[in-house]
């Protein structure tokens, strides 16, 4: 009975394995049911809900100020850009314009917000394939990010930074000439890290060719952000709607060819360039003056709906409001890149080795706090 038992496994041509949610590699708690042929992968059914907290439905027991500390455990790595994305929707409901000021202010933030991102990407993205060192460089420029956010704002990861109609604070003294002095040194980081993966032969082996997705099918799939742009379409919401004061700021948006897990890390990587680049312009134009507009202290939007999306470091961020002209939201459900984003992996690993799964899951950025909300 036994040997019969093993004769059947040996001969067997397919297996289907558990591939987390404890696993480091998952980035969180995401379990993959991964079928395979060996080291062949024929089929990947994402599971997720491990991280489920209810954010939509606490929404709508919050005022509309209190609903941003929710926004912040969302993508726990980018919560800049979500206090960002809520604020405009509500502002932009109640015909709010915010003063010039605080849209520079939320806009240096963002973009801070953008490298402090794009660090976390490289760092677990790298140590993922294999390459431990830019795990250490990438984080120690990181924890710079973080100090500016903590001078400004009490808080290094969940900020809760923004007020519907402004921003909570003025800058400190001599915040913008830290801030100027970050943006001028970490260009070269950049091109350090560069020299360490760009042209190494075991990165591009294991990015070139992998994952690959085609534009036509990236936009079937509705990607957005760094894996969209990987696969050669330009598309930015700082660009084709803009926010805030993006349209008085030059900057590109860079795109890749063959839109493969390579093509995606050069796109990152020329990203943290351009951040930079907004940063400047910024803290050259930024203007003296109030911080918040005049808003009522209760906020209480009219009755009716918005959809407001923001360029968060994933990609489309958008918050879908339902207001019934009261103090909290009647509906307000969250667009999430991470959640979108995801369900392409099928698509981009089939065909591949199991080894390759692990560095499509890095080359999407998720976090699992957005993708369950």
């Amino acid at each position: 009975m036994e040997r019969t038992h093993l004769k059947a496994f040996a001969d067997a041509e397919e297996m289907e394995i558990s591939f987390g949610p404890q696993h480091p590699s998952t980035h969180g708690v995401l379990r993959l049911m991964v079928k395979v042929d060996g080291e062949r992968i024929l089929d990947v059914k994402p599971i997720i809900g491990y991280l489920h907290r209810g954010t939509e439905k606490l929404f709508e027991r919050e005022t509309y100020n209190g609903c941003i500390p929710h926004t912040d455990r969302m993508d726990y790595t980018a919560a800049v850009t979500n206090n960002q994305g809520l604020v405009g929707a509500v502002e932009r409901l109640m015909g709010i314009t915010i003063p010039p000021r605080a849209a520079y202010l939320r806009m240096i933030l963002a973009e801070l917000q953008r490298l402090a991102s794009h660090l976390v990407w490289l760092a677990t993205h790298a140590l993922d394939i294999g390459a431990q060192t830019p795990y250490f460089y990438c984080f120690e420029e990181r924890d710079k990010i973080l100090d500016l956010f903590e001078e400004y704002c009490g808080a290094r990861l969940t900020t809760n930074c923004m007020r519907v109609g402004g921003m909570p604070f003025d800058l400190t003294p001599g915040w913008t000439d830290r801030c100027r002095a970050f943006i001028e040194q970490f260009p070269a980081k950049v091109s350090d890290w560069e020299r360490l993966l760009t042209k190494n032969r075991i990165w591009r082996e294991r990015t070139v060719g992998v994952g690959v997705i085609s534009a036509a099918d990236a936009i079937e799939w509705g990607l957005t952000g760094p894996p969209l742009r990987g696969s050669g379409v330009r598309w930015d919401i700082r660009k084709v709607f803009p926010y805030d004061r993006y349209d008085e700021v030059e900057f590109d948006v860079p795109i890749g060819t063959n839109g493969d897990t390579y093509d995606r890390y050069l796109v990152r990587m020329e990203e943290m360039r351009q951040s930079v680049r907004i940063i400047r312009q910024c803290l050259e134009r930024l203007p003296d003056g109030p911080v918040m507009a005049k808003v009522p202290k209760i906020i209480k939007p009219p009755k009716g709906e918005v959809y407001f999306s923001v360029e968060a470091p994933k990609g489309e961020l958008g918050y879908y409001l339902v207001s019934e002209g009261g103090d909290t939201p009647y509906r307000l459900h969250v667009r999430p890149a991470c959640f979108i984003n995801l369900q392409a992996l099928p698509e981009m690993v089939r065909g591949q080795l199991v080894a390759d799964l692990v560095a499509v899951i890095g080359t999407l950025d998720i976090v699992l706090g957005e993708i369950d909300r």
